[in-house]
């Protein structure tokens, strides 16, 4: 049962959807994976806005999933109501926070789930469980009734087996939806400290998609990190501490040891925010140049379980998020993808980036390559 904290009862011919429990569905609790928000929580007296679409066209909703609690970090896992099994290898974290709804499309008991990103939540988990994501452009899809991490960085997007099946979940947020008719044809690759093989991996896959392929000089990561690891500490911490204070022993050790690194960083806040715009506007520029950005997912293949303790907690999340952390603050929509990688029975993960409210166009690349790569 880890993989769903409810499930639901459905009949109709709708989309199978799995929703990530803290996105409302009337007359369900919402837990938002905390103990103390179960315990202290009503259900929900109306669907949050986002489901409006897939109320329409009669998607069965099948469960509420699972998520790292308070959809706080990118690991997965869960004391409370247990950590969902990766279904590539259960030795290994399924990645978070959206991993139940990760879980739920990779082993086939739903077509689409929806998750949130704030930092990486739908993209990493898509990396970590071998299936495709979509990280939304900020503001494309509204977050009214969906419990607040990080709210300048909050996004809501689908995830799928396959890019037909982020289409598919997209036109459930935004009915209408279409990819674009052709792909994107110029892709602008960043270099990244990953291992050698996700790096040829994803090279290899842009290959076999006949891209025309520009290596980009920008030095924007660093920066970009900082900035949002400034806004988001903060932030969450604004959303998280009072729950965490109130009700201590609802409240896992992790999120506890997360709130409190905001002090470190609350300092800096004004600062972050007033890099955030000029940093912004370097990334944008190189859209000028390419129609869309390429790079890993994740510089490592997923951690293993027993790996995680208290002392290495900061070490693993810096490493699986620097490379999708920044593209939270700088609003960009971004797809997660797996890749064949050499000499590894484990997928890497291609992320494809665009400018603002470019989806439809990320959509229609990533099919492209889904369908070079088989």
């Amino acid at each position: 049962m880890s993989t769903f904290i409810t499930r639901l009862d459905t009949t109709g011919t709708g989309p199978r959807l799995a929703v990530k429990d803290l996105i409302d569905v009337m007359g369900v609790t919402t837990t938002a994976g905390s103990r103390a928000v179960e315990q202290n929580a009503a259900p929900a007296t109306a669907d949050a806005a986002c489901l409006a679409g897939a109320r329409a066209v009669g998607a069965r909703i099948v469960g509420k999933t699972n998520l790292h609690e308070l959809a706080m970090l990118p690991l997965g896992t869960n004391q409370w109501f247990g950590t969902p099994v990766n279904p590539l290898d259960p030795a290994l974290i399924p990645g978070g926070s959206s991993s139940g709804s990760a879980v739920a499309v990779a082993t086939g008991e739903a077509d689409v789930a929806l998750g949130s990103d704030t930092g990486g939540s739908i993209r990493i988990p898509a990396a970590c469980c071998g299936i495709t994501g979509l990280k939304t452009s900020y503001g494309r899809v509204p977050l009214d009734g969906v419990w607040p991490l990080a709210p300048s960085l909050d996004t809501v997007g689908p995830m799928a087996a396959t890019v037909d099946g982020l289409v598919t979940g997209m036109a459930l947020l935004e009915p209408g939806f279409t990819a674009a008719a052709a792909p994107a044809r110029r892709i602008g690759r960043l270099r990244t400290t990953a291992r050698p093989e996700i790096e040829q991996a994803v090279d290899e896959a842009l290959k076999a998609a006949e891209f025309e392929v520009v290596t980009l000089d920008w030095d924007g990561f660093a920066a970009g990190t900082n900035i949002f690891t400034t806004i988001f500490l903060t932030e969450a911490w604004d959303t998280g501490h009072s729950l965490a204070e109130a009700h201590p022993d609802g409240v896992g050790d992790d999120i506890r040891q997360t709130l409190s690194m905001a002090d470190l960083f609350r300092p800096g806040l004004d600062d972050a925010r007033s890099q955030l715009a000029a940093w912004r506007q370097s990334l944008l520029d190189l859209f000028g140049q390419v129609e869309l950005l390429a790079l890993p997912t994740l510089p490592v293949f997923p951690p293993r379980l027993e790996d995680l303790a208290p002392d290495s907690l900061v070490n693993v999340i810096i490493e699986i998020t620097q490379y999708t952390g920044l593209f939270n603050a700088a609003g960009t929509p971004c797809t997660a993808q797996p890749v064949r990688a050499a000499g590894t029975r484990m997928p890497a993960s291609l992320q494809l980036v665009g400018p603002p409210q470019g989806e439809e166009l990320l959509l229609a690349t990533a099919r492209r390559v889904e369908a070079a790569i088989g």
